[in-house]
């Protein structure tokens, strides 16, 4: 470092010593540790914002207006005159399944639709997707795209999505294209509903208020509500949701939302709730909450990582700058010109890598968005300004807080080290200096993690284990010098090697520590990363249930089961169902007005379903009580509903199934996994039979068998045989669920690279931190007469063995942090992988050698008296 006169400005030298070390590669691994750091944080932060932003403008549009009063009956003259009174638009839909059937003339087939009646008005908000011209479109391919191919002799034009104001008129009806596909007709049949025939005009690919459900029973029908009576559909006992839109005024709306709120709160008011945004389907909750949790938790890492290698390679910078701060205190450069210096360089290398993160996880959020397409149905707005911030402030946290204090002590390089230097040696930073960019830093992360628990865990685990590894990195050492004193007979290259490492513990110790949590980190990611996606992958097999049947009355129950094998279907489930609502618990009883929660208020003002069985489902793990075949007084709950009513084992609960009223006491507590694809109870009774006087229908899921060409199909074999049942076609939610889970893995295996890379950074750093200091030691050892093939030996034997103590420890660590995050954040079962452990060590070993030969190379070809005059003296 050269100063042209004592008077020169700290910026002026700080710019100049920037631009040198930048071309002397001084500054790489600081800059590639901050741009990392920065890039994973920024490319997740860039998608959350602009998904959070659009959900946040599309609100309205999918809930269907701006407030949505939904019940199981006709909405209540109240509600609507009080939406009249203040000025609102309203609109009512009334949504139900049903078998929609071909004329006579085509044969009378049914499928089972989910039949929307939609009042005039509809929609308030948005726009309805329809193709009105073609014939018929084949199920799947009305896309993200809106174009649906049509078909006909010699036809291959696609004909493109139209965006229509305005519902179904009178005689109308609108069918999605399966429900074409299934019944084989075209635009311009008529559709049988009930008692009425209705004429398809146009093929429906989109619905603005449908919300991002993935599951639904069938496909959808949509008619005009004026048409409905007439169907004679809607009877006493039908299950319908009749939803009230309304649009208006901000002021209208809140005073309209908090009448109804306080309307809902009356004793006398059943089975109406005031809706929000539509949720999610429970698969796609948790497997999109998974995900989201572990991009956060690899971008977090990736931010640890990049601080432990900005702090490692800091310390190498300044220790390979003493003797330049030694000079320019002889040209007269006061203490605080040169720290003003720096500060001034390291804030401008802070802001380049972190304008190269921000632009690298701009690019990289935008591989988010291709791989998650066919999650995002809504054309994204910009990012906001709060990604941006977030980057420049990780990247200006990092390097002033990790990487300024090594540095930092150069100002304060004595003059006299020019001729003695053994003076002016860096020193440890102030434990203060660094608690305090620390704490600066771990406050930025919790902030930016969107989950405390998970921000937690992640930032007080890593820090945790960082001690620990320091602790038995120290111990290690003492261990080993304590076993060399005794004399081991050992090659002679590997007891140079363990001499090196027990001559200075504290060397060994933040090199084995270092070295752990660079392992760490990747052995954490790779088994989360494992886990996770085969949690997913289970979830969703290829062999999952495909049909779900209901309603099969007991005399056909072995007829359904024949016809069933005659087709090849060997594995099923197979349940008793009874309709029943809980009346009581522990002699109380119960209503909605004793649970604050909606979903337990909206549970317990409905009727279960409910089974038995002597045998426990196999696919349902008992966690609490037991399970005892044919005990007439106990119950088995699921641990969910457990919760949400605030039930406990021991618990007696009274049921009454179409006035026969049963109480037992819960004696089991089981773990469903609702996303299975089986058949699943919230309350199942451990007997063979509830006795004659319950009202008992079956219910069964199977995968259907390919049929032969020509053949009639399955399914509808079992509707012409059985035509009171109820089928459920799961073929394209299983499709799209498998489909998202693809989309997924890839965004998450996107996102994992980057902590693999910011863990070989930390690997490369903490190899590279020591490289003059081996140098010299090297030097002095070959001028005593040793031979390059013995050092080459010992280094080996060095690095690999620091490798494989740092691989074994991070191992251990990791299969502690992997059990509470998939226990506590990710919420899957965790199966102890022990063959971490040695596989932890084999990689450490491996590792750590191919950084220290990258690192090293070229030390032992240096001349020994060039390396011994430029090297320095401990």
């Amino acid at each position: 470092m050269t100063a042209s006169s004592p008077s020169i400005s700290f910026w002026r030298l700080g710019w100049r010593t920037l631009w040198r070390d930048v071309r002397a590669g001084e500054l790489r691994m600081l800059v590639l540790a901050v741009l990392l750091a920065v890039a994973a944080l920024t490319a997740v932060g860039f998608f959350a914002d602009r998904l959070n932003n659009a959900l946040l403008r599309d609100a309205a549009q999918m809930l269907g207006g701006d407030v949505v009063v939904s019940s199981d009956q006709p909405t209540p003259a109240a509600f609507v005159e009080r939406a009249q009174a203040l000025g609102l638009s309203a609109i009512q839909t009334q949504t139900f399944p049903t078998m929609a059937r071909t004329t006579p003339e085509k044969g009378e087939a049914g499928r089972l639709v989910m039949l929307k009646a939609v009042s005039a008005g509809y929609p308030l908000r948005g726009t309805l997707g329809v193709t009105r011209a073609g014939a018929m479109p084949t199920s799947g391919q009305a896309g993200a795209s809106g174009a649906v191919r049509q078909q006909g002799a010699g036809a291959s034009a696609l004909q493109p999505e139209q965006a229509v104001t305005a519902g179904p008129g009178r005689g109308e009806i609108w069918p999605e294209p399966a429900v074409l596909d299934t019944l084989g007709l075209q635009i311009g049949d008529e559709l049988m509903l009930g008692e009425s025939r209705l004429r398809i005009t146009a093929v429906l690919t989109r619905e603005p208020d449908r919300g991002n459900n993935f599951i639904n029973f069938a496909p959808r029908a949509m008619m005009a509500l004026e048409d409905l009576p007439a169907t004679q559909l809607v009877q006493p006992a039908s299950r319908v949701n009749y939803r009230l839109a309304l649009v208006g005024p901000a002021g209208a709306v809140r005073s309209y939302t908090t009448w109804a709120e306080a309307e809902l709160k009356r004793p006398e008011v059943h089975g109406i709730r005031v809706e929000a945004l539509e949720g999610n389907n429970p698969q796609m909750q948790q497997t999109l909450g998974r995900a989201g949790n572990f991009l956060n938790l690899v971008a977090l890492l990736a931010a640890l990582l990049s601080a432990v290698a900005v702090a490692l390679a800091a310390r190498g910078f300044a220790a390979r700058h003493l003797d330049d701060c030694a000079m320019l205190r002889v040209l007269g450069l006061s203490q605080r010109k040169i720290a003003l210096a720096y500060t001034f360089e390291f804030a401008l290398l802070g802001l380049l890598g972190s304008v190269l993160g921000l632009l690298l996880g701009y690019v990289v959020h935008y591989a988010f968005v291709w791989l998650l397409a066919g999650l995002v149905q809504t054309d994204l707005p910009a990012p906001g300004l709060a990604p941006f911030g977030l980057g420049l402030g990780v990247g200006m946290t990092l390097l002033l807080a990790f990487g300024l204090p090594p540095v930092l002590q150069l100002a304060g390089t004595p003059p006299l080290r020019v001729i003695r230097r053994e003076l002016g040696q860096l020193k440890a930073a102030p434990a203060s200096a660094v608690l305090l960019g620390v704490a600066g830093f771990a406050a930025l992360l919790l902030a930016t993690s969107q989950d405390l628990k998970l921000g937690l865990i992640a930032v007080g685990g890593f820090a945790a284990a960082v001690l620990l590894f320091m602790l038995l990195g120290w111990l290690a050492v003492v261990l080993l010098r304590g076993w060399l004193r005794r004399g081991p007979r050992l090659p002679h290259w590997l007891a140079l090697a363990w001499r090196q490492l027990t001559a200075r513990p504290v060397f060994a110790m933040v090199q084995v520590s270092s070295l752990a949590v660079g392992l760490l980190a990747l052995l954490l990611l790779l088994l989360l990363r494992t886990d996770l996606v085969e949690d997913w992958k289970r979830a969703t097999p290829v062999d999952a249930p495909d049909r779900f049947v209901i309603n099969i009355m007991p005399d056909q129950a072995e007829a359904f089961r024949s016809t069933l094998q005659e087709a090849g279907v060997r594995q099923y489930d197979w349940y008793p169902m009874v309709r029943g609502r809980l009346v009581a618990v522990n002699g109380r009883a119960v209503s909605p007005e004793q649970f604050q929660e909606d979903r337990a208020r909206r549970l317990v003002d409905r009727e279960f379903n409910l089974s038995f069985s002597a045998q426990r489902p196999a696919h349902n793990p008992v966690v609490a009580g037991s399970w005892r075949n044919e005990d007439a007084g106990g119950l088995s709950m699921e641990e969910g509903i457990m919760e949400t009513l605030g039930l406990k084992l021991g618990d007696r609960l009274l049921f009454d199934m179409g006035g026969v009223q049963r109480e037992n006491t819960i004696t089991s507590v089981r773990k469903v996994d609702w996303t299975s694809m089986h058949v699943n109870f919230f309350a199942m009774y451990p007997v063979s039979s509830l006795g004659d006087e319950v009202a008992t229908t079956w219910i069964t899921a199977y995968r259907t068998p390919a049929g032969a060409p020509g053949q009639i199909s399955l399914d509808n074999r079992l509707l012409q045989t059985f035509p009171n049942i109820t089928q459920i076609d799961m073929t394209s939610t299983i499709r799209q669920v498998q489909g998202v889970l693809e989309q997924v893995i890839r965004a998450v295996e996107l996102l994992f690279g980057f902590g693999l890379a910011a863990g070989v950074v930390v690997l490369f750093a903490t190899v590279s931190a020591t490289r003059e200091e081996r140098a010299r030691e090297l030097a002095i050892m070959r001028a005593l007469g040793a031979s390059n093939r013995l050092l080459g030996r010992m280094l080996t034997a060095e690095l690999a063995g620091t490798g494989a103590l740092a691989g074994l420890l991070a191992a251990l660590v990791a299969l502690g942090l992997g059990w509470a995050l998939a226990r506590y954040v990710f919420e899957f079962d965790w199966s102890l992988a022990w063959w971490v452990v040695p596989a932890g060590a084999l990689a450490g070993a491996v590792l750590s050698w191919l950084a220290g030969r990258w690192s090293l190379h070229g030390l032992l070809n240096r001349p020994v008296v060039a390396t011994l005059r430029a090297a320095t003296t401990e």
